[in-house]
Formats: structure tokens, sequence, C-alpha cells
């Protein structure tokens, strides 16, 4: 396993030095948000992509993933413009085979993305974490999209996954979807699909190739109610695991709250071993981290001080997984 450090927002360039006084050489960056669309006339400038690439380069940490890739709303509501969508994020797999980044996590939430009804809930010692209610949410109206079916949802999935699949294993870059968050059947209308164990091996199986996997995010597979150690154990056997998420949560798909890491429901160490006992060859990074002291939640799940309090408690298992598996 790889550890690495989320960078996402503008500011995050200051963990960059953290990174290098932890001993966290490898970074997951985006290209862009979700909600950024494609510019008119199609196409996509990936200059300060690059530049961004590059940057990290120099300072000694290896970009492994890229998570918030081009965009694909169009794509995941099925509308006019997917096409082009499609081709720029065929051209980001060229780019990144390029670049030497053989992993990007995508997702299918359109519209709304993953979603915290609650961002300021209270924790040990006044950190805060964030949480989802379904109640705060089931009697607001429906998006300008309307009513969007699991149907539609799952067509337009396996029409992306045709059409950039081969274009992935012609770069040898690994497609890694992320299950949905928070896991519930739908949010004002529009549905969501990725919402269990199950759902997540069709994805591997609408079109079967060694370079369509999973995300396997801990806190949302926790989330929905499966068994995380045995559910981790099931997609390592079927050598569907590109990258990991670990984060915890407490209660259920409807009403949960997120954790400091070694505070949930999850036994962790249990997960992190099973990492190690797969042998699996990908990155994995803290998630969704609490809001600490002197800190403003201006980023909810990713300030910096939960970061570090992440990576410590993370490469502590680390280090006894590998010494318990590898006998040293």
């Amino acid at each position: 396993m790889k550890l690495a450090m989320a960078y996402f927002y503008p500011g995050h360039e200051e963990k960059i030095p953290l990174s290098q006084q932890l001993g966290v050489d490898r970074a997951v960056i985006n290209v862009c948000s979700q909600k950024t669309p494609l510019p008119d006339g199609g196409g996509w400038d990936f200059a300060p992509f690059k530049s961004k690439v590059e940057s990290f380069l120099q300072a000694g940490i290896k970009p492994e993933v890229v998570e918030g890739p081009t965009p694909l709303e169009r794509t995941k509501l099925g509308l006019s413009g997917r096409d082009e969508e499609i081709e720029v994020f065929c051209k980001l797999l060229e780019v990144m085979d390029s670049l030497d980044i053989r992993t990007v996590c995508y997702n299918w939430m359109p519209v709304i993305g993953w979603f915290r009804s609650r961002k300021n809930i209270s924790a040990r010692g006044s950190a805060t974490v964030t949480g989802y209610c379904h109640k705060d949410v089931e009697e607001e109206p429906l998006t300008e999209f309307g009513a969007v079916t699991q149907k539609q949802l799952w067509e337009n999935l396996e029409y992306f996954l045709k059409a950039v699949v081969p274009e992935a294993k012609r770069h040898g870059i690994r497609l890694a979807v992320h299950p949905d968050d928070p896991p519930v059947p739908a949010i004002r209308g529009i549905s969501r699909i990725l919402i269990s164990p199950e759902a997540l091996k069709k994805v591997t199986e609408l079109i079967s190739s060694e370079y369509n996997g999973i995300t396997f995010c801990q806190g949302s597979i926790g989330a929905e109610g499966a068994d995380v150690p045995k559910t981790l154990s099931e997609f390592a056997q079927m050598k569907k695991i590109f990258f990991a998420h670990f984060r915890d949560i407490r209660g259920t798909a409807e009403d949960f709250r997120e954790t400091f890491h070694e505070d949930g429901q999850t036994d962790m160490y249990k997960c992190m071993k099973l990492y190690y006992e797969y042998g699996l060859d990908c990155c994995i990074r803290p998630d969704h981290v609490p809001t600490m002291l002197g800190e403003e939640c201006s980023q909810p799940g990713y300030s910096v001080l939960g970061n570090l309090f992440a990576v410590g408690y993370m490469k502590g298992l680390m280090e006894a997984a590998q010494k318990e598996i590898g006998g040293f």
C-alpha cells in the first residue's frame, strides 16, 4: 500500500512541506471540481494540470491518483454533450499515461455529489465532524433536472464504460469508481445507484476488464450496512480494489456522522492488515477528517490538522500490519 495525501482545494499547497515532514511521498490530485463544465467549444487545456504534477515531482512527491477528473455531469445524466465529455476524459487518460499516473477515481453521483446535511457536528474536545441525516433533506424540492431514475444512471454508466474502458486499457490506466456517499436511494429526486457491495460488483461486470474496478471507500461501505473487512476481502480476491479511502463513521446510511479514524464502528486495524495480506499495490489516503482546534471549517472533512492525525494513525497501523504479515 502507498500512503498518500489529497490536494484538492486552493491553499492545499501548504500540505507539501507537511507531507515531506511526515514522510508521505505520494499525492492524490484533481483536474477540476465536480461542477466545472467543459468550456464553450469543448476540449480541455491540460497545461495547468501538467504544471501541477511537475510542481509535486519537484518537491519529491509523486502524484499517483487523479480524483476529480474532467467534467462528466452530462455523461452521468445522459444529456447532449456527453460524447464531448467522454472525448476529453479519454484525452485525460492519454495525459495521465504520459505523466505515469495510473489510477483515476471517478463517481456516478450527478447534480449532488458527496453530500453532508450537517457540517459542524460536535466531536471530542470540541472538534467538529460532518454527518448526514436524511430527514434534513427529505422535504426539499426536486432539482432542476427533475426525477433521475436508477435505470437512467445504469444505462449512462454502461455507455460511459463502453467508451472509456478500451482507452483505459490502451493507456494502462485503472478506472476506480467511488461508491455513492451517502449511500441512500435518492436525494431530491436524483437516484443513487452505487449504494451496496452488489452494485459495485455490478459495475465491474458491466464491462469485464482488469482496468475496471473500484475505490474502496471504507466509510461509504460501512454506511451501506456492509461488513467492511468482509467486503474488503471479497473485492481484494476479485482484484478490483484500485484505490482506498481510509475513514470511518458511526450510524447508518440515513443517519450517520464521521468520526476520528480510531473512534468509529469499523475494525480499522483489521482492514489495514487485509490490504497487506492480499498484497494490494494501490494508494490509500485518509478521508473526511475532523476539523480541529484553531482551524476554520472552510473545507469540511479536509482540514490540515485532522489529516496529520490520520496520517500518523495510518502509519502506525501500516507498520504494525507489515510486521505482523511480513514477520519482521
